[in-house]
């Protein structure tokens, strides 16, 4: 009897086999969550695409009917939700609106070119974003005709932390904010 008592007793698990199956887990977590995180600001930037694709469309159509492009977002045949925030998301801008999680702006500037943009305004990529250039003053290596992920000075986003890690862009120019080329 017992060794009865003895062979009930070896069916539990040691102490080292639940660390080792605590770490593995912990493992596993470690990877998965920077994983997630960057699904999860996907799927946050696809609200940034949705804007951003209309604006581009509806500003080269004001620009063939006027020959000019437009400043402000009134001028404009798509609609740009009206945000209520007043935090400026930078500082040569034809126009603005702000929001809790997104910015779009208009900007017509002598230096900078004609352009539109849509960025964070709240999270852990603060600053981050999406940007079309219709013509640059400039040759600079900042994209012009295609969308581009964009990082702005300003919110102290780091260097590639938005457009490299979360989108794998490659950094194409800088001019008053980091310019990537997206894949």
């Amino acid at each position: 009897r017992i060794s009865m008592y003895f062979n009930q007793v070896k069916q539990g698990f040691t102490l080292i086999e639940l660390l080792v199956v605590v770490l593995i887990i912990g493992i596993l977590a470690a990877i998965a969550l920077p994983q997630y995180q960057k699904a999860v600001e996907k799927s946050k930037s696809a609200q940034a695409m949705a804007l951003l694709n209309p604006l581009i469309q509806s500003i080269e159509a004001y620009h063939l009917a006027n020959g000019t492009y437009p400043t402000k977002f009134e001028q404009l045949d798509v609609e740009v939700p009206n945000w209520t925030g007043t935090e400026k998301p930078y500082h040569t801008l034809s126009d603005y609106r702000t929001g809790e999680e997104w910015s779009a702006w208009l900007f017509n500037h002598a230096s900078y070119g004609v352009g539109v943009m849509i960025t964070r305004m709240s999270g852990p990529y603060k600053g981050g974003g999406f940007g079309y250039h219709f013509y640059r003053v400039n040759d600079d290596g900042v994209p012009v005709g295609k969308i581009s992920c964009v990082e702005l000075y300003n919110f102290n986003l780091a260097a590639g932390a938005y457009c490299e890690k979360i989108f794998k862009g490659v950094f194409s120019g800088d001019a008053g904010a980091r310019w990537y080329l997206l894949p």
